[in-house]
Formats: C-alpha cells, structure tokens, sequence
C-alpha cells in the first residue's frame, strides 16, 4: 500500500531520478536494510518496474540478460557485503561480455566504513571486492553528489567496452537530504556516428586487392548496431565470415558465406592458412575458441574496434582502426562499391564448400540430436532467442548448428561458468516480452539457480526451459574421462524435475526422443506459459562420437615439465 506522504528530496531519489533521465524502465535485486532508501524511492517514483529475484547472483545475471537482449542498459540493486558478493560471479560474466551494467550496492554506515567493528553485513574492502570483478566501481562519498556519480556510472558502463560498473552508496547518505540540483551538459563531444570516419586510403586499397579475404566478426558488431553493414561487406568482398560466440547473429546463419563459430575446425584453420586478408570486427579472440590462440591468422590484417586495448592483444593487426564500427563499415563498403569490387567466384564457391564441410563434420557427430537440433530449429520462431547455460548440447551443437539470423537473439555463458543460464533467460524474456526464449541448460548448472524458477510465474514470463539431464556435469565428466581415463566428483543426484517444475508453477514433461521434444515443444511455443522439457539423455542415447571438451582441454590436465 503506498501513501501520498510528502518528503523531503533524499539521495536516494537523485539516485532514482538519473534512473529514469537514463530510459531505464525495470530494476532487478533483492531489497534489504541496506538499500531500501532507494526501493522506497522506486515505488514512490512509480514509472520503473521492479523484479524481485531470489538472490542476487539471479538478480545480476537477469539485469545482464535483460541488457543482451534489448541492447539497454541493465540494472541490478544489492546489498552490502556478502550480498553484493553474491553478485560478484555474475557481474564477472557480464564484463566477459562486454555487457552494460549498473550494480547499485549499499554499504556500511559512513563513519564505520573501515573500522572492522562489525556493524551488520560489513565487509573488509566491498570498493575492491567490486573492483575486481566489474569494468570499474565507485563510491558516493558525499550525499550531495548523487545525481553526478550515478551519471557518470552509467556511462561508464556504456562507454566502449562496455561492461559492468559498480555504485556503492552508504546507508546513512541514501536517506540524506540533498539540494534536487538540474545537471546539464552543455557542451557535448558530437558522438561518434554522427561523424563520418575518413578511411585510410591504403586499407581501402587492401581490402580491394583481396583475392582470399576472411571476415571473423565478433560482438561488437551486435553492440554497434552494425549487422547490415558487416553483411554487405561480405557481399561486395566475397569473404568468408567467421563468428566468435558472441558474435552469431552478426550475420543471418543462412548465408552461403557464413561459416559461423567454427574458427578452431580443421577446414577452417586451413581456410585461414590460405586467407591473403583478415578483416576483424569487435572480436577478442579468445583462447577457447581459438584452441588457445593456435589458429594462426594471415599476415594482412586489418582490426577494427572500439576498444583501444584490443590491438594486438590476441592477433598483431597491420592497420587499427578504432570506433564505432557500423560508420566504419559503411564508409568501407562506399568506398568499394565506388571501385566495383567483384568477389572471386571460384573462392565464393570454396568459402560455400568449407560451411558445408564443417557442418556435415559436426553433425556426423551427434546421433540422435541431430533430429533435435533439427526439430528445435523447425519449431521456433526466425527471431526466438536462443539463450544457453554450459552444457554438452549446447557446447557441442547450440552453439554451432542452431542457425541464428538476428543480432540480440543468442546468448551464451561468454566467462565459462556453470548455472547463469536460468537467470539471464528470465532477463532476456522480460526484455523482450513478445519473443520466444528457450534456455538450454544442462541439469547440474541448472541446480545453481533453481530458486529463480518462481521469477518466471511471478512475472508472467513464458520462457520455455530445456532441460538436458545426464545426471551430472556431463563437460567435465567428459573432459576427465578424455584427460584421465576416470571421473571424480561429477555424478550427481538431482530431484524429480518435472515434479520441481510443477511445484513452482511451471507446465513439465519429460522426453526421451527427438520426436517427444518437437512435439512438447510446438505445445510450448503455442501455450506461452512458463514450460520445462527434461530431456533424459539417458533415453534419447549417446553422440555417435563422445565430447571430449573443447579442444586442447584435455592436453591442459595431463601431468607434463612447465
């Protein structure tokens, strides 16, 4: 029940109002003593929806879901100490990511900050706890600062690279009483697209003279908007186009030149050995999708990012060329067209020949998911939203065979860790209401955040959950098995899933066949309810050839001389 009980402007209502001057429309978090100031201005406030999460390791992982799939900024809200801890494992993944957003955390009362005397959820160093696991952190060290600190902090986490930035308020400063002062920028830098890039003649010139070029896009390219862009380039140069992980929707996955997330494939590998150009577009190379920076890259290679940093971190460049990369391509793209670029047609056909054989190599693989990648593809929707927990369904095949054609519409676990899935599918269906969003998760990730299933129900969020149950951690067990020749620590009891599902409101079943799956999930897509599939593997039966984790995992385990 609200009231209409007039108050004084606090800190925490600065707080709220650069909320709502940012577009933030939904919060997630968990309320608590230590920043409730800033809930009760939420509700009196009245335009930002809130979402209670369980926890807030959910809760961060929500706000980044809720970021991935609208290209919004995500917000999370914490408590102190040990609840911001909580959320420390997933802001991690979202600066993995790349991803933007704002934790707000609350903190001890000023005067005790530092002191160790113990005042309910201190914590030894909260600023750096947050440091280390956000893109930056930040304290308000003077109530009357609020509304500048909490400006700066979003675009700190917009600003390229993006990333999480962390905002620690003090309890007695959020109910403060402060001067409700109108900050203005008056004298603004012009932003970046609006300023059209001058393009070095000689880049231009190389791109031009490629005979073999090779585009490896990344998620830069989703985050700058530039998907047309990267496709047209594709066009009028004939290049084969690699996508990281983060970058599968960069270019529609039915294009006869998208080779997709397959950069550490043997054919691929030798496609890059032959390649007389690399064109990279917001893509860090990273070390489990290029077996550890083995694929070699050709000589020419021009890399274009907005991230200082970025050049010759992973791969040397011979031309940087830093900014916003939709503006750069285009100018790109102009300047080719101007010199009718024609593509080489024997090497159009070579690129086509190289899709086709890293995708029959994979799918030789599968057995009987073959038909369930198939079915699932079938069943959904161009634009569903594809979000996927680490598992060995969506390791070996989500990730690769599950063709994408829109930017925004493939999430994935981009840090590598274990039972984020659930919670940032929850985000990404509240960010996009009218879309279908499956998760694929595998049954002991999903064991992490199981407590968020009620989040779905609780908002009326449809979200559709696969279920992959081989009772255990199937990509270790996996990975020892291959490394060791034995397995410890991976079996795992796990309870009645659809009887779980059932208990938190969900509709469940369980399947055991390709067929089962496709029609549960037409019935799903149908219904747009809070569903569960387990899918027992046990059932369905083993990969024609068992994963043996990603390459050169089990190499890294096996006793050798550093």
């Amino acid at each position: 029940m609200t009231t209409n009980v007039q108050m004084e402007y606090t800190t925490a209502d600065a707080v709220v109002a650069e909320l709502v001057r940012a577009g933030v429309e939904v919060v997630f978090g968990v309320v608590s003593i230590h920043n409730m100031p800033i809930y009760d201005a939420l509700l009196r406030e009245g335009s930002i929806r809130i979402v209670c999460s369980r926890g807030e390791s959910g809760a961060a992982n929500m706000a980044d879901g809720y970021a991935r799939a609208t290209g919004k900024l995500g917000v999370v809200i914490t408590s102190t100490g040990s609840g911001a801890g909580n959320a420390a494992g997933s802001l991690v993944e979202a600066w993995a990511a790349g991803v933007p957003v704002l934790h707000l955390t609350g903190e001890v009362s000023s005067k005790y900050l530092g002191t160790g005397r113990g005042y309910i959820h201190e914590c030894k160093d909260q600023l750096s706890m947050m440091k280390g696991c956000c893109k930056e952190a930040y304290r308000l060290r003077k109530p009357e600062q609020a509304a500048s600190v909490v400006r700066q902090a979003i675009q700190m986490a917009q600003a390229a690279p993006a990333g999480p930035v962390s905002l620690e308020i003090p309890i007695d400063f959020q109910s403060a009483i402060v001067p409700q002062s109108k900050i203005e920028a008056v004298q603004t830098v012009q932003a970046a697209h609006e300023i059209a890039p001058v393009i070095p003649a000689e880049v231009i010139e190389q791109i031009a003279a490629a005979r073999r070029p090779v585009i490896w896009a990344g998620g830069g390219v989703i985050t700058s908007g530039a998907s047309e862009e990267l496709t047209r380039l594709a066009d009028l140069t004939g290049a084969a186009v690699i996508t990281s992980q983060s970058g599968k929707g960069s270019i529609p996955e039915d294009h006869p030149q998208c080779i997709g997330h397959f950069a550490a494939y043997e054919a691929v590998k030798e496609l890059l050995k032959n390649a007389d150009l690399l064109v990279s577009v917001g893509v860090r190379f990273r070390g489990n999708e290029t077996s550890n920076w083995k694929v070699t890259a050709p000589e020419a290679h021009i890399s274009i990012d907005a991230d200082y940093t970025a050049f010759n971190r992973n791969y040397e460049v011979t031309h940087g060329l830093l900014g916003d990369a939709k503006p750069i391509l285009n100018a790109i793209n102009e300047a080719l067209n101007a010199r009718g670029k024609a593509p080489e047609a024997a090497y159009v056909a070579e690129v086509k020949a190289v899709r086709e054989q890293v995708r029959a190599t994979l799918r030789a693989t599968l057995g009987p998911y073959e038909a369930i990648v198939d079915g699932m593809r079938k069943v959904l929707p161009k634009d569903a939203i594809l979000v996927r927990d680490v598992t060995v369904p969506a390791n070996v095949w989500g990730s690769r065979l599950f063709e994408i054609y829109e930017p925004r519409t493939s999430i994935h676990a981009s840090g590598g860790g274990i039972g984020q899935g659930l919670p940032t599918a929850l985000g990404a269906q509240l960010g996009q209401p009218d879309r279908v969003v499956v998760l694929m998760a595998g049954d002991g990730g999903y064991m992490l955040n199981v407590g968020e299933m009620p989040v779905a129900v609780q908002e009326n969020l449809p979200l559709i959950v696969l279920l992959f149950d081989d009772q255990g951690y199937g990509v270790l067990r996996n990975i020892q098995q291959n490394a060791y020749g034995r397995q410890v620590a991976v079996d795992l009891v796990s309870p009645d899933f659809v009887m779980l599902a059932k208990a938190m409101g969900y509709e469940a079943s369980r399947i055991g066949s390709p067929d089962e799956l496709v029609q549960e999930l037409e019935t799903a897509v149908a219904k747009r309810k809070p569903t569960m599939i387990v899918v027992d593997m046990n059932a369905v039966g083993p990969m024609a050839k068992p994963f043996g984790g990603p390459p050169g995992a089990a190499d890294a385990f096996k006793p050798k001389k550093l």
